[in-house]
């Protein structure tokens, strides 16, 4: 079909619709910081030039593209902008905010025609009639405060561009990612065949080429920090105004770039963040006058770019976060105990505003105040990468950084095996790597958690094959240690197997399911061709239930370690290994000697272990009674009044340890965490030690036996008889006919005649029966399965 000439100047009607479009869109942003920094210097001519040319420019366009409610509006603005240019009128506040609400209009109306939605059908005349009424003989508003706008570094020469379509720059970006990964298979390649040195060179060249044009199209996506500071200085005013508040903006670092993508991520948080700072931060100018402070106040926005990462600092002078009051409202919002409130550090107080639904605002306004939204702005940077950090000073104000990375498309990274696999983390993330038979590294195992202690800073550790289920095969060499540093700041140490290489890697989503674990931040595909996940610190750090403050905790750990050493109660302890390798510490005074013991002597009695010593039968209180070695080293431990016997592998040596341990922790037979010459021991609890005891002494009988009357029975034989022997007690099949009966043995019979016959010899009876239920009220016979009652019948009978 042939194209009329209608249909093509249609589509080229089309097109100029959408340039122009476009072209008012990415005008306005830029227009409402210069709108209100030209109110705070109405002598600023070239300002009022610049906002005059645009009303005139989108007026000249409208006629020719037939969009008469664009052209009616921008004509208005002209014609006021006119009379200010000549004299005749004041750029006063009430104007300035007319000329604004103008330009909120034409935006409104080019989203609209942008997305093909109906026009909005609001009152222009209003807004038209705000900025025309006559102002003289009327007051400015004295109450408006103004908005002093600063932008730190010289001004830049425009340079000429070209408009594109996003679509095509990300298609060339996947292009170019293409390209590395290819790069990569061929240098893959190139290491596992003979090394020819002019193939080499021009693999080298290649190499070069492909990296300078990842760099230069990596460029085409980059924007610079401005467009996030576009929005700040209109939001400034606007909130400044309705909260009665003087405000001088700083904004500096505009000229910083990075990612479009990480410019779009970044918006959100920092716009909350500059709400909360007018809102909670800056005082009133009565407020800040009886506190000595100017009338206005000064929010400061610095922009810089450190290494692969854009550094965000948000800073006031305002009354700073009140940590009492964030304390206070998540005692009474039941987060929070009195008693931990009390121990909190004041970083520990300070990260309370990262909390769901704590806020210290006095009452919620349309602004904040609603405990929502500190929270929100954290997930949001970590989700990106980032990291957010507080830095307060009460009564003096309150920064805040933000730390983002630079890009998220191509990253240098980490290959490292675990579990069998290789998985990918991003080498920013990673602050140290040690093999774990490095000196100046100490693993130590305390309550079920791992601490590695590098050059005598204590770090949480875990291994990668625990995070994610995986099995840990054995290994001939060292396994490897990271320090990494997770989104919060706080560094802990991941145990893998093996740091294998390092290079270039193309970040690409993985797959709804794999992202939802929150352990992982996408996938790539490393040099030789096999798609890996690419690790997220943060998602590691949360699935371990790692602290996430950052803190002076190490120094203050140290400074109360002196302060301990120098007041808490020492007592002396014995240090001693477990037969199964754990080294721990038990209170000396409840040692009576330390022997080595035959293992013959051991055994076994109902559910208690045992060992004979000096001809009583003691209790072993960790259950032990089976040993490989012919001797075992035993601690004999006495409470005062009972004795009990602890196997152990080896006795090292005595010790002073805290008289309460540095770190308290019930843990059955353990009552905490002694540090000992900078080695974390458990500490044995003797409370649980005895209590676990058995109620009563083991002790040999040495006189009585128990007499089965009923001997032909098979119950008796098979059932009562090995039960009695379990239990300790000598047994005798049958009453003894020519053997003399000692008065202390016991005739256990379920005869009426079997029980006269015993009574006759003199000897003490128990009855059995086999019904559950008595006869009668007299009936004093036992149940023969009533365990308990049987052995208490015994014991009864003996005394």
């Amino acid at each position: 079909m042939v194209p009329t000439r209608a249909s093509v100047k249609a589509k080229g009607m089309d097109e100029l619709l959408q340039e122009f479009i476009a072209e008012t869109q990415e005008t306005l942003e830029a227009l409402a910081s210069e709108v209100v920094a030209w109110e705070a210097d109405p002598g600023d001519r070239d300002r009022l030039d610049a906002i005059f040319r645009f009303f005139h420019t989108v007026k000249g366009s409208c006629g020719f593209l037939n969009l008469p409610r664009f052209e009616r509006l921008s004509h208005a603005a002209e014609d006021v902008l006119s009379e200010i240019r000549n004299g005749n009128r004041t750029a006063d506040p009430a104007t300035v905010s007319a000329v604004l609400g103008i330009m909120d209009r034409i935006a409104e109306l080019a989203e609209a025609v942008a997305i093909g939605a109906a026009l909005p059908d609001e009152n222009d005349d209003y807004l038209i009639g705000a900025l025309t009424q006559p102002v003289q003989g009327a007051a400015p508003e004295a109450a408006a405060p103004a908005v002093e706008t600063t932008r730190l570094g010289g001004a830049q020469a425009v340079p000429r561009t070209i408009r594109l379509p996003l679509s095509l720059i990300d298609q060339l970006m996947n292009g170019v990612s293409d390209m590395v990964l290819a790069r990569n298979e061929l240098s893959r390649k190139l290491r596992e065949r003979t090394g020819d040195p002019e193939l080499e060179s021009a693999f080298e060249r290649l190499s070069t080429c492909v990296a300078d044009m990842r760099d230069a199209i990596s460029k085409t996506r980059m924007q610079r920090v401005d467009r996030l500071f576009t929005a700040i200085p209109r939001m400034v005013r606007d909130l400044g105004r309705d909260l009665g508040k003087k405000i001088d903006l700083v904004l500096e670092g505009g000229d910083v770039e990075m990612d479009r993508e990480m410019v779009e991520m970044v918006v959100d948080p920092l716009t909350h963040i500059v709400r909360n700072s007018i809102d909670h931060g800056i005082e009133t100018p009565e407020e800040r006058r009886a506190l000595g402070k100017p009338e206005a106040g000064t929010l400061m926005l610095q922009a810089r770019q450190s290494g692969n990462q854009i550094v965000i600092e948000i800073s006031d002078d305002g009354r700073g976060i009140d940590t009492g009051r964030l304390v206070e409202k998540a005692v009474g919002a039941g987060r929070l105990s009195r008693d931990a409130a009390v121990k909190m550090s004041e970083a520990e107080k300070l990260d309370l505003i990262f909390h769901a639904g704590l806020s210290t605002a006095q009452a919620v306004t349309a602004i904040s105040g609603r405990g929502v939204g500190m929270d929100v702005v954290r997930a949001n940077v970590e989700r990106i990468g980032g990291m957010i950090a507080l830095h307060n000073e009460p009564g003096r104000g309150l920064r805040i950084i933000l730390r983002v990375p630079l890009t998220l498309t191509i990253i240098p990274g980490l290959i490292i095996r675990s579990g069998g696999l290789h998985f990918a983390i991003p080498r920013a993330a990673v602050v140290e790597i040690l093999h774990d038979n490095n000196e100046t590294l100490h693993v130590a195992e305390v309550g079920g958690a791992k601490i590695a202690t590098i050059r005598s800073v204590r770090h949480s550790m875990i291994d990668l094959e625990d995070v994610l289920g995986m099995q840990k095969p054995a290994q001939a060499g060292p396994r490897a240690v990271m320090v990494v540093r997770s989104a919060t700041g706080v560094p802990f140490a991941l145990g893998v197997a093996a740091v294998d290489n390092h290079e270039e890697l193309v970040i690409r989503p993985a797959s709804p399911l794999v992202m939802a674990t929150g352990v992982y931040a996408g996938m790539t595909l490393p040099d030789n061709g096999k798609p890996m996940l690419l690790l997220d610190a943060a998602g590691l750090a949360n699935a371990a239930c790692l602290p996430n403050i950052a803190d002076d905790r190490a120094d203050r750990q140290a400074e109360e370690e002196d302060e301990r050493a120098a007041r808490t109660e020492m007592v002396s302890a014995l240090r001693f290994e477990e037969l199964s390798g754990e080294k721990r510490l038990i209170k000396l005074s409840l040692v009576e000697r330390v022997e080595d013991v035959d293992v013959t002597s051991f055994g076994r009695s109902g559910a208690h272990a045992f060992v004979r010593l000096d001809g009583r039968l003691v209790p072993v209180v960790n259950g032990v009674h089976a040993f490989t070695a012919d001797h075992v080293s035993a601690l004999r431990l006495r409470d005062g009044t009972r004795e009990a016997c602890y196997p152990v592998a080896a006795v090292l040596d005595i010790v002073e340890m805290p008289a309460v341990p540095d770190m308290v922790a019930m843990h059955g037979l353990l009552s905490g965490v002694s540090v000992i010459d900078g080695e974390h021991l458990e500490v044995i609890n003797p409370f649980a030690l005895f209590a676990a005891l058995p109620d009563g002494p083991l002790v040999e009988r040495t006189r009585g036996r128990c007499v089965l009357a009923d001997s032909q029975d098979g119950w008796t034989r098979e059932i009562l008889a090995p039960l009695l022997r379990q239990a300790g007690h000598e047994v005798i099949l049958g009453l003894p006919q020519d053997e003399a009966v000692d008065p202390a043995d016991i005739v256990l019979c379920s005869d009426g005649d079997s029980s006269q016959a015993a009574e006759i010899l003199g000897c003490r009876v128990v009855q059995l029966r086999a019904s559950p239920r008595p006869t009668g009220p007299q009936d004093s016979s036992i149940y023969r399965y009533d365990q308990d009652a049987l052995m208490a019948a015994i014991a009864g009978a003996r005394r």
